[in-house]
């Protein structure tokens, strides 16, 4: 006869203990897989390249005051999407006076190729957008920052 548990069941504690501890596992192994894509994502250079163009444009850092503070990926959100060719990101920032979210767009010409930023722009809470980093259609070199 299987043992009680303390509210009367009759799943036989070892069952239990094997239930528990394989849901520990699984939650335990979607948090350490959300950890490390966290990471690869934050490693990215189109996502360094994004952050070092926020950090040297005054008028984007005044208006969201300082300290700047980056934040978690959304990794539900659908518009967050990195493929072979392409990367777009939404990071959320802020700061001080505000947050918001900066929106990057970059490229590459192949798998080994580096990554090319096309476009990053700020994004305030209360809707005002900022234009951080534009590429230039005609040259393909940098646009003045705005």
């Amino acid at each position: 006869m299987p043992l009680r548990s303390l509210t009367g069941s009759s799943m036989p504690w070892a069952f239990g203990r094997l239930v528990l501890s394989s849901g520990a596992l699984a939650g335990g192994s979607c948090a350490l897989v959300y950890y490390l894509t966290q990471m690869a994502f934050s490693k990215a250079s189109y996502y360094q390249l994004a952050l070092a163009q926020l950090h040297g444009h005054p008028e984007a850092l005044e208006a969201l005051g300082a300290p700047l503070s980056v934040h978690r990926l959304h990794l539900t959100d659908r518009e967050n999407f990195v493929d072979i060719a392409s990367a777009r990101l939404k990071i959320p920032v802020s700061g001080s006076k505000s947050q918001g979210l900066l929106h990057v767009c970059s490229s590459r010409d192949g798998p080994f190729q580096r990554w090319r930023l096309q476009e990053v722009f700020l994004k305030l809470q209360d809707g005002q957008q900022i234009p951080v980093f534009k590429l230039s259609e005609n040259t393909g070199h940098e646009a003045e920052n705005e």
